[in-house]
């Protein structure tokens, strides 16, 4: 495993039209780049993850399972706006000196793709064999085999969309309510916003489980109880854990980023832009995901070319995408298998 950082030493310019001044990318490598180049696996994460794949995608790293293939070269980004050691809102500004903290700039998911492609130069990745992504991991992927379709050769996508749904804008909306109505918020301080961002987690985990999930896991067996529930601690514990490695800052913009996210814009519609892919792609949706449903990534499998679609039954919710790690890998080798044919 190799950790690193990329400078980029020259203006690099956002959808918007704005401009970060000394871009820093912070990315992992894992396994060798062979002589012909053309081994690499490009792992797109997802909203709070990092670049070290193996850190939260524990459940594809285990012996004999897909991220721990050796014939592999595999490398993963951290994105644009994260706190992970990629230029954010916790970074300097080189015209301050100071954190940019609320002054960072409106990113997409176009930028982060741009982001990723001046790592690649610098990488000296021509070609990506397969280029993968869950949930915002995927909104990457699918803007990239889009832009640049002669560059992926195969695309896996795990409970993710070709834009981001009405539903998706207005839980975001109101995590980010839930940030600025800390009134810590817009401080300029290493803790801004932090109880608005264990609010905003709090929001998210309802739609990263399901009903069933939370009914047998958090449950209470006292019936004589009237305060003190499970579930409430539960929601408390990982408003806080999360508080403890992120920033509300960093969440407010890339929820943001998320927002925009439309492979469609700026190229007459999303099915002309899913058209566009050449990547032979296996997309996998999981049964009980309320945030992707099963429905919405069937949509998508249909608008994509030399798509195959598996639904992982599961009552992980959205979460399957990192925790059903044992038929998330059998449905990766069975489609690797399959294309090798």
């Amino acid at each position: 495993m190799h950790n690193a950082t990329f400078e980029l030493g020259i203006d690099f310019e956002l959808e918007s039209g704005d401009t970060i001044k000394g871009l820093t990318i912070a990315y992992h490598t894992y396994g060798q780049l062979n002589e012909a180049k053309n081994n690499v696996v490009w792992i797109c994460h997802a909203l709070t993850a990092n670049s070290n794949a193996k850190d939260w995608w524990g459940s594809l790293c285990e012996e004999n399972r897909f991220l721990n293939n050796i014939d592999y070269y595999f490398v993963c980004s951290n994105i644009l706006g994260s706190c992970y050691g990629t230029s954010g809102p916790l970074s300097n500004n080189p015209f301050t000196n100071q954190p940019y903290y609320s002054t960072f700039p409106s990113i997409t998911i176009r930028d982060m793709v741009k982001a990723h492609q001046a790592l690649a130069k610098h990488l000296g990745v021509d070609a990506i064999k397969i280029l993968m992504g869950g949930s915002m991991g995927g909104y990457q992927a699918l803007e990239w085999a889009t832009e640049e379709p002669n560059r992926i050769q195969k695309m896996i996508l795990l409970c993710t969309g070709a834009r981001e749904s009405a539903w998706g804008i207005a839980i975001h909306t109101a995590q980010r309510m839930a940030i600025e109505a800390d009134p810590t918020w817009k401080d300029h301080s290493a803790n801004a916003g932090r109880n608005g961002l264990m609010a905003a987690r709090a929001i998210g985990m309802l739609t990263y489980r399901n009903y069933e999930q939370f009914v047998l896991q958090q449950t209470e067996d006292d019936v004589n109880k009237t305060d003190g529930f499970k579930a409430s601690s539960y929601m408390h514990y990982q408003g806080e854990k999360l508080a403890n490695r992120f920033h509300a800052y960093a969440y407010w913009v890339l929820t943001k980023a998320m927002d925009s996210h439309n492979v469609g814009r700026n190229r007459g519609s999303i099915e002309l832009a899913l058209a566009r892919i050449q990547a032979k792609t296996l997309l996998i949706g999981i049964s009980t995901d309320q945030l992707c449903p099963p429905q919405e990534q069937a949509q998508l499998a249909r608008l994509i070319p030399n798509c195959q679609y598996h639904v992982i039954a599961s009552e992980m919710g959205h979460d399957g995408f990192l925790t059903e790690g044992e038929k998330i890998d059998q449905a990766i080798q069975l489609f690797l298998q399959q294309q090798s044919n």
